[in-house]
């Protein structure tokens, strides 16, 4: 099994070296960009969690932190970091986000 997976890396390897040097016309190339995090502010924070019917600390919760890390975005002694940034992003574009995904449900 393990020659294969190494096989299989050095195949990858191969192709991408002869692609790189022009040898391999035709082969379909995705160019795939990621756009740049954004900076969230206190108020930002706060406007998601207000826009999403969140608690503190359901917001907290659902978003893998603790509520003292929610309370200290919001009042802006602290910023989130990538992740939490990346995740402030779905929710800001998409305020069901978590409840489509079963991440919260309300009854």
């Amino acid at each position: 099994m393990d020659e294969k997976i190494f096989e299989s890396i050095m195949q990858g390897l191969n192709e991408a070296l002869e692609y790189e040097r022009g040898n391999l016309p035709g082969v379909k190339v995705d160019k795939i960009t990621v756009s740049p995090l954004r900076m969230y502010s206190g108020e930002d924070v706060k406007i998601i969690r207000n826009n999403n019917n969140m608690t503190q600390r359901l917001f907290a919760e659902a978003l893998g932190v603790s509520a003292k890390t929610v309370e200290a975005w919001e009042a802006g002694t602290n910023t989130p970091s990538g992740v939490a940034r990346r995740m402030l992003e779905l929710m800001a574009n998409d305020n069901g986000l978590f409840e489509r995904n079963s991440i919260i449900t309300r009854q």
